[in-house]
């Protein structure tokens, strides 16, 4: 695959990477969503991961001909809705700003995307925690709050894994302790994972 190309260090987590792409289909098939936390860069990428996600990411996704018929008949102009895109659910943590910045100023900022979790998350939903470290507290309470839901966790961090891992259902670790270096491989990593689910769900 393109990104063992690019990326041969990349192959001792291959089987990790292949995991969490099951994960992540088994969790849109029963009709669950992705929830995504992380800090800095990191929430960048959380960003990033839902847009690739909640629109055509590497192919086309046209929406349905009911529901095209639906919004026509509604007003929609045809080539307007002709626009619209199939997406699948997945949240950025990150982007809730009026939650966090009330509940940091309220309550604790360290169990902000915990509170979030709790909110959204339900059984069966998957939570994507990024942190280089491993260790972020505000992602690891996240990841704690997670699992008490019945939430899988699959965390994306550097070399070591940090504390998340003994938490996440599956850890991707790519080989690299740097900050700067283990976003870089997180982008193709996620790229990779964002890919595959499209294509799951979308290849004709």
């Amino acid at each position: 695959m393109a990104i063992y190309e690019a990326y041969p260090e990349l192959l001792t987590i291959a089987s990790d990477i292949d995991e969490a792409v099951k994960i992540i289909i088994k969790c849109y098939e029963k009709g669950n969503k992705l929830l995504i936390c992380g800090n800095g860069g990191s929430a960048a990428d959380a960003e990033h991961i839902s847009g690739e996600l909640l629109k055509s990411f590497t192919i086309p996704r046209p929406i349905g001909k009911e529901l095209k018929r639906s919004l026509v008949e509604l007003g929609m102009e045809e080539s307007i809705a002709d626009t619209l895109e199939m997406g699948l659910p997945a949240i950025p943590l990150i982007s809730l700003t009026s939650l966090s910045t009330a509940f940091s100023n309220d309550r604790n900022p360290e169990t902000v995307f915990a509170q979030g979790v709790n909110a959204l998350g339900k059984n069966g939903d998957v939570l994507i925690a990024l942190t280089t470290s491993g260790n972020s507290k505000n992602v690891l309470y996240a990841a704690m709050m997670a699992k008490a839901k019945g939430i899988k966790v699959i965390a994306m961090t550097g070399r070591s894994g940090g504390k998340i891992r003994n938490i996440a259902d599956i850890t991707l670790m790519p080989p690299s302790t740097e900050t700067y270096r283990v976003q870089e491989y997180h982008l193709p990593i996620y790229h990779h994972i964002c890919a595959e689910v499209e294509r799951h769900f979308f290849s004709k």
